[in-house]
C-alpha cells in the first residue's frame, strides 16, 4: 500500500493597518511567501467576505496589485508585512 504525501504548509503571518492606524497580524497557510496582492486577496477574503466576491474588473489589468489599491482606498486597510509564522 502506498501513501499521498502532502506538502507542509508554512504558516504566514499578514501584518496589517486598519482604517484607524491599528495593527493586526492574521495567519494564512501558503506553500510559499504570498505576493502583497496575494496577501490582499487573503486579508480581504476574511475581513470583507462579501466585498471579496465583487468583480475588480475595472482595476484589473489597468493597475499593478488591483486588490491592494482597492484595500486601501477603499477600506484604509494597508498590508504592512508578510513574515513567517514563528
Amino acid at each position: 500500500m502506498g501513501f499521498i504525501e502532502e506538502a507542509l504548509m508554512q504558516k504566514w503571518q499578514i501584518t496589517f493597518a486598519d482604517d484607524h492606524g491599528d495593527q493586526s497580524v492574521e495567519l494564512f497557510d501558503c506553500e510559499q511567501k504570498p505576493s502583497t496582492e496575494e496577501a490582499a486577496q487573503m486579508i480581504r477574503a476574511k475581513l470583507l467576505p462579501v466585498a471579496a466576491e465583487l468583480d475588480l474588473n475595472d482595476l484589473e489589468g489597468r493597475t499593478n496589485e488591483p486588490t491592494v489599491k482597492s484595500l486601501k482606498t477603499q477600506n484604509s486597510i494597508q498590508i504592512l508585512s508578510i513574515t513567517p509564522a514563528a
